[in-house]
């Protein structure tokens, strides 16, 4: 996987093992992660800046980093968590990246994404994120649905957000809490809402009938954490 930036590599300076290789542009002049790379003997190159932009999509201040495709976790570890996160088909990278930052701040450490109609951890996601991604676990499953009634089985209430459910504000959380998050254009899927126990509502009071996928998740997520 091509990851890219300044930022990006520092936060993965932990997990240095994950970098196979560094291109850095011929004019580079961070002498620090250029001592950094150095010391720990990590392969990289030097390259023209105008071959790197073609390499990745977005600002790459002069450094991309291949390192090794991300690695999912198993979900059924999560059933030890107080609240899990689950993304009903986002599609927007940006959008997963922010959820990621928010579970981050917000004391929350998995994610549950399904596998196919998508998003899935991707370099863009990695440098939303601004470094969570390192906190926090992603799996990916096949079926949202059986996976719904698995932490059902294990003691969690799920809450599934749309326009027409309870008012967030006015509801007792459980003590174990599934939340499902819906893609950006279609919400949560009629199935997944089927099997969720509560349906929450974020009040709204302007002209726009709707809130992006990660703000929506933000408010829900400190509506939980804070109760």
């Amino acid at each position: 996987m091509k990851v890219f930036g300044k930022n990006v590599f520092n936060e993965l300076r932990d997990n240095v093992k994950t970098i196979k290789k560094v291109y850095l542009a011929k004019n580079f002049n961070d002498k620090e992660i250029i001592k950094f790379i150095q010391d720990n003997k990590i392969q990289y190159s030097t390259m023209d800046i105008k071959k790197m932009d073609g390499m990745v999509e977005g600002k790459h201040q002069g450094i991309i980093i291949i390192i090794d495709e991300y690695e999912y976790c198993d979900y059924k570890g999560m059933f030890n968590d107080n609240v899990v996160v689950m993304l009903d088909h986002l599609e927007d990278p940006h959008n997963f990246g922010a959820i990621i930052r928010t579970c981050e701040a917000a004391g929350i450490k998995s994610i549950i994404i399904p596998k196919d109609r998508s998003v899935s951890v991707t370099s863009t996601v990695m440098k939303t994120s601004a470094g969570a991604l390192e906190h926090v676990d992603i799996a990916m499953v096949n079926n949202l649905v059986n996976v719904i009634d698995e932490f059902k089985d294990n003691g969690f209430f799920v809450y599934a957000a749309d326009m027409d459910g309870t008012n967030y504000n006015k509801v007792n959380y459980a003590d174990k809490v599934l939340l499902v998050i819906g893609s950006e254009g279609n919400g949560v899927g009629r199935l997944v809402k089927k099997n969720c126990d509560e349906i929450l509502a974020i009040p709204q009071f302007g002209h726009v009938n709707s809130l992006n996928a990660s703000v929506a998740a933000a408010i829900l997520i400190y509506g939980i954490v804070n109760k």
